[in-house]
């Protein structure tokens, strides 16, 4: 049995950019685990906005009902102050798209590494 019932992924443009930024797995891991608590920004539709590398930058992370967590998107907070309108509405079109990814197609997107589990270096 997993020590966690929730999992954490990122897509590949994500981790990109958090490599730049410098953020680690294990921030993404806590950061992961506080919003399966709640403890995030609600934009609804499983779009939640956290904070993320000492509140430079912030992700958009979409829940997939499960316990499926995908960092999809990274900005500096120096660069802009939120998402626009239209951008939230794609946020929340793009959850629509998780929730009713199998999980086979989940797997198959593992594999291509347009998605990659975030996993702790202790695990």
């Amino acid at each position: 049995m997993s020590k966690l019932r929730s999992r954490f992924f990122k897509t590949k443009a994500f981790a990109k950019q958090a490599a730049k930024a410098q953020i680690v797995d294990e921030e993404l891991l806590r950061a992961g685990r506080d919003l399966a608590m709640g403890k995030g920004d609600s934009l609804g539709g499983n779009v939640w906005k956290k904070r993320l590398n000492k509140n430079m930058h912030r992700s958009i992370v979409v829940e997939k009902v499960g316990d499926y967590w995908f960092f999809v998107y990274l900005y500096a907070k120096n660069d802009r102050e939120n998402i626009d309108q239209a951008e939230e509405v794609a946020f929340k079109r793009l959850a629509t798209l998780f929730e009713a990814m199998s999980n086979a197609q989940l797997d198959d997107q593992l594999k291509i590494k347009e998605l990659l589990e975030i996993v702790s270096d202790g695990d």
